[in-house]
């Protein structure tokens, strides 16, 4: 099969979650484990961190991985969903899987897909953890994809695991509760494997607690011992964005910039850096200026889009895939906060999320493009419309998310801002992303 073929293969034979919802999901870790027997057991073939959480997991992989670059480490990173491209989803050193590679693991493979029936994503990470056993890498970061406990990630034994933020995201497979959700990404905690929670949540404190205590697991809460606040707005020429770091209270990391300058990065920086502790403590070589430089060159080492990505200037135009309640809550507060005269919003979604919630966050002073991805799980533009309309917020349809963003960015005036987001699936169509 050529590449194509092989990708046409994989989405038709293997159900697919990010495509249909809930049917693309087999629980439970039984096909990984059959798979990567039959694999022979690759990802008992290099070093790992682990890391969960509803908000932040996908930024503090890439923030993981870039400092671990620059101290000169060769450095696997597997995350889900890809925005454009397959190969997104494996990564080493920030470069891409190679298409031959899939083309020809698919070949070698497939007879054994078609005894085991594996979902998408059991596949996937069973190519990852082979591809990473094969390139000798000396640290992956694996990302879970949904949950923690049954994900099929979760055959691993980390040196690490972090777990970035619990709020409400996929209730109908993880829980109603908040302590609920927290216990399905507790599940990530090994035995005697240190575990790092980015957040101080009152709320689901003692899930971890208990889970620690029960597995003999070192647990570290990131943000007693670091706290991160931006000192400014991201630079219009950059993009970078000047963080104030402090451990303990005391000035910590100096004058640093972060590249990814989304207002909720401030919570994930501290799990990254006591992350970054565990690992120096079991001889991990990672200094300062490592650290300055994976968090200033995130996107550049990692390739990482559509966290608060800046497309365009005058007007400025804006991407970001946050999604559920907590984290477009954020992104609404940061976008209000820009200077602008009237706000653009090219917005949808998918049919299986909270979409009253979402649209109940949204600013009724705008101009909304409503448009839905090209996959089978979007809303229908109309069904979003008519929904928005109920809250007051009004705007056109559109046949695709390329004709929405185009008529935001004709519409909008030089000191407009022009947003673009409500799902990852519509960002991951913003063609001028893919040139920034």
């Amino acid at each position: 099969m050529t590449y194509s073929e092989t990708l046409n293969y994989l989405y038709e034979q293997l159900p697919m979650f990010q495509r249909v919802g809930a049917a693309g999901i087999k629980k439970g870790l039984g096909n990984t484990l059959v798979l990567a027997e039959a694999l022979g057991n690759p990802e008992r073939r290099f070093r790992s961190v682990h890391v969960a959480g509803t908000n932040g997991k996908g930024s503090s992989s890439h923030l993981l991985a870039a400092v671990l670059q620059a101290a000169g480490y060769k450095v696997g990173l597997y995350t889900s969903p890809h925005l454009r491209e397959f190969t997104e989803r494996i990564r080493v050193n920030g470069q891409e899987l190679e298409p031959e590679y899939l083309v020809e693991w698919v070949a070698k493979w497939r007879p054994l897909f078609e005894q085991v029936q594996p979902s998408f994503f059991e596949m996937c990470v069973a190519l990852a953890f082979a591809y990473f056993a094969e390139q000798r890498v000396d640290i992956a970061i694996i990302e879970v994809g949904l949950g923690g406990r049954l994900d099929s990630t979760n055959i691993i034994t980390p040196l690490v695991s972090l777990i970035t933020n619990i709020s409400f995201d996929h209730q109908a497979l993880l829980g109603n509760t908040l302590p609920e959700i927290a216990a399905e990404k507790a599940g990530i905690i090994k035995q005697g494997v240190p575990v790092v929670v980015s957040q101080t949540q009152p709320e689901v404190a003692a899930v971890f607690e208990r889970e620690a205590a029960a597995k003999l697991a070192h647990l570290v809460v990131a943000d007693q011992i670091y706290q991160a606040t931006f000192a400014g707005e991201p630079a219009p020429e950059t993009g970078l964005r000047p963080l104030h770091v402090t451990q303990h209270g005391r000035p910590y990391l100096p004058n640093a910039e972060l590249g990814l300058p989304g207002d909720y990065q401030q919570y994930n920086v501290p799990g990254v850096l006591a992350t970054l502790d565990e690992l120096r403590a079991l001889g991990f070589r990672i200094t300062e200026a490592a650290v300055r430089t994976g968090l200033r060159q995130v996107t550049q080492l990692t390739g990482l889009r559509g966290r608060w990505s800046i497309i365009g200037q005058r007007p400025l135009v804006v991407c970001d895939t946050g999604h559920n309640p907590a984290g477009l809550r954020m992104v609404m507060a940061q976008l209000q906060r820009v200077p602008h005269r009237t706000l653009h919003l090219v917005i949808g979604t998918v049919n299986d999320k909270d979409v009253a919630g979402m649209l109940a966050l949204l600013p009724p002073k705008a101009t909304y493009y409503f448009c839905a991805a090209s996959i089978p799980r979007a809303l229908l533009a109309a069904e979003l419309r008519q929904q928005a309309a109920a809250l007051g917020l009004q705007g056109e349809t559109y046949e695709s998310v390329r004709e929405a963003v185009g008529a935001a960015r004709r519409a909008a005036e030089p000191d407009d801002v022009v947003f673009i987001g409500g799902s990852t699936f519509v960002v991951a169509e913003v063609e001028e992303l893919y040139a920034a």
